[in-house]
């Protein structure tokens, strides 16, 4: 059985810094990191993989040039997976979920997949969107917000999802694409013997032109802005009396204004 996790290549935030003349973020000094979503869906591969036998386990990344970083590369095969297959264009950098997933979903059939594992989101951009228009693209059966594996066989996949007042079990054809949430597990750390041996699986690197893809348009430009910090007002309101919150109210209504 073929597994796909993709992944996606987040900035670190804790590299990210403030540029002081307009607020903006300055990303350039920032790390690389997988998407913390990502480790869970890789580490449900895993646990599927010693659960039953036969299983490949393939990750699977879009983006720009952080996906030529060997030890980005490195990082993700230290984790479990038996290879790893990148497609690389600079026009990903600022790709809507939509390029993405049909890029995604292009290098999955290329593969070849039985089951295609995701994050719920990613931990940038949140859009909670790829993994659905990748099932949309391929079209099989596509779930998010699983927060349990209850079976895996040939031929389906049995879930379970936590919804407000109830848990909805699922049973779902194979091919599928699954996004399990942060619920589902705790990803492990690579032991030292699984870093080491990340540098002997193999890596394909794929460009546009090999999934048979149209150059991509970029239709978005993405500015993100942290907010002004305000000086503290320091107000304190002694009490609890009509006045009081009266008073309290006024203050609130001049903030909101």
């Amino acid at each position: 059985m073929n597994i796909i996790t993709c992944y996606k290549s987040v900035p670190d935030e804790q590299d990210i810094t403030v540029n002081s003349a307009d607020n903006s973020l300055d990303f350039s000094r920032a790390n690389t990191k997988i998407s913390q979503y990502d480790l869970n869906a890789i580490e449900t591969a895993n646990q599927l993989k010693a659960q039953l036998d036969g299983i490949h386990i393939t990750a699977m990344s879009v983006g720009g040039k952080a996906l030529t970083n060997a030890k980005a590369r490195k990082d993700v095969l230290s984790r479990g997976a038996d290879e790893l297959v990148v497609v690389v264009d600079d026009q990903f950098e600022a790709s809507l979920p939509h390029q993405t997933a049909v890029a995604l979903a292009a290098a999955a059939a290329k593969k070849g997949y039985d089951l295609i594992l995701c994050g719920d989101g990613s931990a940038d951009l949140s859009s909670q969107q790829v993994s659905l228009l990748v099932g949309e693209v391929l079209n099989i059966p596509a779930i998010n917000g699983v927060n349990k594996i209850v079976s895996l066989s040939t031929d389906s996949i049995t879930v379970e999802r936590e919804l407000e007042n109830e848990i909805e079990t699922l049973i779902i054809p194979l091919p599928a694409v699954i996004a399990v949430s942060t619920d589902i597990n705790t990803p492990q750390i690579p032991s030292m013997k699984a870093i080491l041996g990340a540098a002997k699986k193999p890596v394909q690197q794929w460009s546009v032109a090999d999934l048979g893809l149209d150059a991509i348009t970029v239709r978005s430009e993405q500015t993100v802005a942290a907010p002004k910090q305000k000086v503290r007002q320091r107000i304190i309101i002694e009490g609890d009396g009509d006045d009081q919150i009266a008073e309290l109210a006024e203050h609130l209504r001049k903030i909101l204004k």
